[in-house]
């Protein structure tokens, strides 16, 4: 642990001092006066968005999650139809006379061309690409005896006009003179010239780079010893005119300040808190007996007498009334709609007469005998003999 680090946690347990004790009262009235009205506002936040919570945010979910699965259902439907519908269209009006297109006509027109190109073309083709084949393999081979004389000739003449001439030439009269007149004089040039000049020039250089170095490292010894005397003076200053009472000011008062104000901010938030929440009781004693207990006794003094006196001398008989009329009204309705549905089958009956064989309005009898059997039952009696009037109206015809 550093020198630092100690004398911080020396601080952080030492007794109070007299700048704590002096800005210890005023800051926390300071910091409550200014807390007050946020805690105020934080905690009316609070209590408006749980009553929300409570009592409006579940019908508006219950609303919300009803409306979209409704207008889901619907969509899904009314999507399913068109889709439906579209898929009828397309298998009326494409598929189905594509099927009929391809079956009746283009499968016989491509069993017909196929004949044709397995019976007639496939035959003209082999014999004319026979033939092809030979004429090309038969002007090949005289192209190729023809082109292979002409780059024999040409290789030849290439070598007797190009060839030789260059190789003489190279053998007899440049090899010569470049041995001779160039290579010998460059060789004798370098061992007797340029190497011992090369070896005097490395030693001038080697000595004037070892006087160069050493003048060099005195120099930077010399700057060096200025630079760190310079630097030593430098941090003593800083250390001494900024560092040290920057240090002792952070110690001293930025310190224990800031730790008095987060001090007064939790306490003066505590403090606060009590306060609203003492106002918001006072303020619900005075709506509960200013409001609530008025409304509660007009509710059971005056609106549930009343209510009672509605629901039962005008609500019970109007809701009995309905239910009447509407019994009546769907009695009437079946009764109506039997009438409607006999006439109709009496209509019927007289215009094509009845399935059984019986006249129009009378009622529907049993046969005489049983289906698949000769015998009479005892029970039934015997059907008529005459045929109903569309039957005759059907045999003069």
């Amino acid at each position: 642990m550093d020198d630092s680090s100690h004398d911080q946690a020396l601080d952080r347990y030492a007794p109070e001092t007299a700048l704590t004790r002096l800005i210890r009262i005023p800051v926390r009235i300071v910091v409550l006066v200014v807390v007050l009205p946020v805690r105020m506002a934080w905690d009316l936040l609070a209590a408006g968005w749980h009553a929300l919570d409570r009592t409006v945010l579940p019908p508006v979910r219950r609303a919300l999650e009803a409306s979209a699965g409704a207008l889901g259902r619907g969509l899904e439907w009314l999507f399913g139809s068109i889709g439906w519908a579209v898929g009828w269209l397309i298998g009326t009006l494409v598929l189905k006379p594509l099927r009929w297109l391809y079956t009746s006509v283009l499968t016989p027109l491509g069993h017909g061309l196929r004949w044709i190109g397995t019976a007639l073309l496939a035959p003209v083709a082999r014999g004319f690409g026979t033939g092809v084949v030979w004429l090309l393999t038969k002007a090949g081979q005289g192209t190729g005896w023809l082109l292979t004389k002409a780059g024999r000739g040409a290789v030849w003449l290439l070598a007797v006009l190009l060839v030789l001439p260059s190789a003489v030439l190279w053998r007899y009269v440049l090899v010569p003179v470049v041995r001779y007149g160039v290579v010998v004089a460059l060789v004798w040039l370098y061992g007797n010239v340029l190497t011992p000049i090369g070896h005097g020039a490395a030693w001038l250089l080697a000595a004037l780079g070892r006087g160069v170095a050493w003048t060099a490292g005195l120099l930077w010894q010399g700057i060096a010893a200025v630079g760190r005397g310079l630097g030593a003076v430098a941090v003593w200053l800083v250390m001494t005119l900024i560092v040290a009472p920057a240090r002792w000011t952070y110690r001293r008062v930025l310190t224990p300040v800031g730790r008095e104000i987060a001090d007064a901010a939790e306490v003066a938030w505590r403090i606060a808190g009590y306060l609203s929440r003492a106002v918001g009781r006072g303020l619900a004693w005075l709506a509960r007996h200013l409001i609530g207990a008025p409304a509660s006794w007009a509710y059971r003094t005056v609106c549930t007498p009343v209510g009672h006196f509605v629901r039962d001398a005008l609500w019970a008989p109007a809701r009995r009334a309905a239910v009447e009329a509407g019994r009546a009204a769907r009695s009437a309705l079946a009764t109506a709609r039997e009438t409607v549905r006999q006439a109709r089958r009496d209509a019927w009956r007289t215009l094509a007469g009845a399935a059984s064989g019986a006249r129009s309005g009378e009622p529907v009898e049993a046969p005489a005998r049983t289906l698949g059997s000769t015998t009479t039952v005892p029970s039934a009696a015997q059907a008529s003999e005459s045929a109903p009037l569309g039957e005759k109206l059907v045999k003069r015809v």
